[in-house]
């Protein structure tokens, strides 16, 4: 018992570790995107920041949830309050990134190029998959719905950041303007399903998935 216990007590210390890294590295990625995408004009790069800022929420609330990890009902609260919240940051997301994207296609409304952005979109891609798989990891061992969901959120942020990248090449390289809001909205029904998902408390505990 007490094996089980002190070996709980390191994964929410890991837990904890990776939490905090996520907060850090997400508000530089947020405040870098949403400058970098308010320079350009371009709605996918300050929806990846938006979504930085959720994932530092997120990070945050899973925080408050490993301060009490020892009390299993603080700990499902915190489980289902984190899940709640993320979600509902998720559905004003969506909201946001449809209504720009779709503002400037009727409004033919061509972004900057962007460089900071094609630059973090690319070391995006290298961290997050390797942050996403520690978390993974973590919370299976813990049989956390709320570090899962986390995990999740990272695994969106590759996505995004894969669909961003494309968008912003093509408008850099072949002048295609429409690519970079065509690339946000096809980003609005993923966001959309995380957020319904996070209200409703469902969560992936596969750490392979």
């Amino acid at each position: 018992m007490a094996e089980g216990t002190f070996e709980r007590q390191n994964l929410v210390k890991r837990g904890t570790r990776l939490s905090y890294f996520t907060i850090a590295w997400n508000s530089l990625e947020g405040l870098i995107a949403v400058i970098a995408g308010a320079v350009a004009g371009s709605i996918s790069l300050v929806g990846i920041g938006i979504d930085s800022f959720i994932e530092v929420v997120s990070g945050a609330t899973l925080l408050w949830r490993m301060t009490v990890d020892a009390d299993a009902h603080s700990r499902e609260r915190n489980e289902r309050l984190s899940l709640r919240i993320v979600g509902l940051c998720f559905l004003f997301l969506a909201v946001y990134v449809a209504y720009e994207s779709c503002s400037d296609l009727i409004g033919r409304k061509p972004p900057g190029h962007s460089i900071a952005g094609i630059i973090l979109a690319c070391v995006s891609l290298v961290v997050m998959p390797i942050l996403s798989r520690a978390k993974k990891t973590v919370g299976y061992e813990l049989g956390s719905p709320a570090m899962n969901a986390d995990a999740r959120q990272t695994d969106f942020c590759v996505y995004l950041s894969a669909v961003l990248l494309s968008g912003l090449l093509l408008n850099a390289t072949l002048g295609w303007w429409w690519a970079d809001p065509a690339a946000a909205l096809i980003m609005v029904p993923i966001i959309a399903k995380e957020g319904l998902d996070g209200i409703r408390g469902k969560a992936c505990c596969d750490p392979c998935s």
